[in-house]
């Protein structure tokens, strides 16, 4: 079978990531000794540098790990929303949703807490070890991808009037990044320095401690709760200050939880839980039917039902404050019933479902026809995402196994350039996950202090046997579970490659998303009976699509799918790792 790329196979240690650089970053800390957790935290934060349109420092992001011999474990670096983020504030302030941008939109910044906890407990290597790739990229430069001048452009005006800060740092003699023009940070580079300074102790894990004080309590807390107080222009058109302090900062850490898990056909998939999109991924898994041929019509018109029914039941049920349970949406007598729901011609409907014999409660604004009254502002929510429901990044992803065994996903977003004014000081924004609540009281996702917005980031792990062989992931927003499960099927239902999976392979064939479901960013659009289909996917299949009453959409050959992943043989020690070929820009790499 042709693809773009070798599934690349070894026994020492496997990444990939959403770009080279992290790739090669990752690669670099194995090669000194350091373990797939040393090495996906110096990858992490090498994302933060090298792909400022797509996360941050600011951001969050969530992990899952599987330590070698251990059980598989979801680390959680989702901030929550600060003390003050109340409804009632937002609503006196005349808003129906939180704006897609701004410090409004700002909950507590959790990615590095997350990361340190990482490095702490699982990772071998000291904190100035695994950051000095970023500080070095940050210091010296990195060639600007493409992406980050088309996406500096899209608020170029916005940073030229009102976000100063921004301009200073992105536009270069008054212009976007051109692709390969050095860009540096030597701001962030300085914040890094400060931290490895300030973060002494007797131990290697005294010192990650204490960097992670400083980011909590320290001169990055003093900078961030300044930047959250000063009014800002945002997405509804008005200056308005956030609600974040140096209170919700000092009291967030990053805590670990045990997955959600689903077997299907020989395979154990573990995701985060309901404060996630995750257990979409394991919903549609279980509405599968016992067979189904790979690639067919019927094969894309089931998987594109199945999904709005799962996204049905993430819009009525999933949330940091649910009272259904994920064994309840996963439950089979549940899923028999939705499976039922699955007809012969497409649905244009949000049909949530009843576990436990609960009634499905959906937010006001999708059920009465107010969302047609909020404005639709260009160049908000995940970035780059066009109208068209074309998504072009959004996120960033690394995935990393060692010769150990060790194996980790992990799916770094938020705190995008475009998300809020760079804090001069540190050479980051806030980010704006906040936009993902809802300002209507008693939902699942209702805004409230301390809890964690449902977040679209969903990092994936799959087991057989009990040990873990697979972690892979993609950037794309509410994307993410629909190609993620595409990868992952490729992968389960056709033949491996020397041996191994065939995950390049799995990566390379056509994808598709559908929009048929409220959009997790503002301004929420839904665009019913959609799907966004590759043209490679086959004129048959789009003719049958069509024909069952799809609204498809044919985008270029090459435009689904940011997926990332590698893979172990339990049996043998053999390493895999794939990279997504489009867009030019994530890797593999590995020996």
């Amino acid at each position: 079978m042709f693809t773009t790329r070798p599934t690349l196979q070894g026994t020492f240690g496997m990444v990939s990531s959403t770009h080279w650089l992290a790739s090669a970053t990752a690669m670099a800390v194995l090669e000194d000794d350091g373990n797939a957790f040393d090495a996906a935290v110096a990858a992490g934060f090498v994302l933060h540098v090298v792909e400022p349109h797509l996360n941050g420092p600011g951001g969050e992001v969530p992990i899952i790990i599987a330590p070698a011999g251990g059980r598989p474990q979801v680390l959680c670096g989702q901030g929550g929303a600060p003390a003050g983020a109340t409804i009632d504030h937002y609503t006196s302030l005349g808003l129906a949703l939180v704006p897609g941008t701004g410090p409004l939109a700002a909950a507590v910044p959790g990615a590095f807490d997350a990361w340190m906890l990482l490095l702490r407990d699982h990772g071998t290597k000291r904190l100035a070890e695994v950051l000095k790739y970023a500080i070095g990229y940050a210091e010296n430069g990195h060639p600007a991808v493409e992406r980050i001048g088309a996406t500096v452009e899209t608020v170029q005006e916005m940073f030229e009037t009102e976000w100063s800060t921004s301009a200073a740092l992105y536009l270069q003699d008054g212009e976007p990044p051109a692709p390969g023009a050095l860009l540096k940070n030597p701001a962030l580079a300085n914040t890094w320095r400060r931290v490895i300074k300030q973060a002494t102790g007797p131990s290697r894990e005294a010192e990650i401690d204490k960097a992670r004080e400083i980011w909590r309590t320290g001169f990055i807390a003093d900078a961030l709760a300044e930047a959250a107080a000063r009014p800002t222009m945002d997405t509804s058109g008005e200056r308005h200050a956030g609600t974040l302090t140096k209170d919700d900062l000092a009291a967030f850490e990053a805590t670990y939880e045990d997955p959600v898990t689903y077997d299907w056909n020989g395979w154990t998939v573990a995701k985060a839980g309901l404060w996630s999109q995750g257990p979409a991924f394991l919903q549609q898994l279980a509405l599968l039917p016992d067979s189904l041929g790979y690639a067919t019509p019927d094969y894309f018109h089931t998987l594109i039902e199945g999904t709005k029914l799962a996204m049905a039941d993430r819009e009525a049920w999933y949330g940091d404050s649910t009272d259904v349970s994920a064994e309840a949406l996963l439950a089979k007598e549940y899923n028999d019933s939705r499976r039922a729901l699955i007809g012969d011609t497409a649905s244009f409907d949000l049909r949530p479902g009843s576990p436990d014999g609960r009634e499905p409660r959906l937010p006001k604004l999708l059920t009465d026809g107010s969302l047609l009254d909020v404005p639709q502002v260009a160049g908000v929510g995940e970035p780059t995402v066009a109208k068209s429901g074309r998504t072009r990044g959004d996120t960033c992803h690394v995935d990393v196994v060692d010769k150990w065994g060790n194996m980790i996903a992990a799916t770094p977003s938020g705190g995008w350039l475009q998300s809020n004014p760079v804090v001069p000081s540190l050479g980051f924004p806030l980010g704006t996950r906040l936009q993902m609540a809802w300002l209507e009281p008693g939902l699942p996702n209702s805004l409230a202090p301390g809890r964690r917005p449902r977040t679209t980031l969903s990092p994936s792990l799959a087991l057989r046997g009990g040990e873990a062989v697979m972690a892979f992931g993609t950037p794309g927003g509410d994307q993410q579970d629909q190609w993620s499960l595409h990868f992952f099927l490729a992968v389960a239902l056709r033949e491996n490659v020397r041996g191994g999976p065939d995950l390049q392979g799995a990566i390379d064939a056509p994808n598709w998303h559908t929009n048929s479901f409220p959009s997790s960013f503002y301004p929420r659009e839904t665009v019913p009976g959609s799907v966004t289909v590759e043209s490679r996917i086959g004129a048959d299949v789009i003719g049958a699509l069509t024909s069952r009453g799809h609204q498809v959409s044919v985008d270029e050959p090459w435009s689904e799918g940011r997926l990332c992943a590698v893979a172990r043989d339990p049996d043998t020690g053999v390493l895999s790792a794939g990279a997504n070929p489009r867009g030019m820009q994530g890797y593999a790499s590995g020996r």
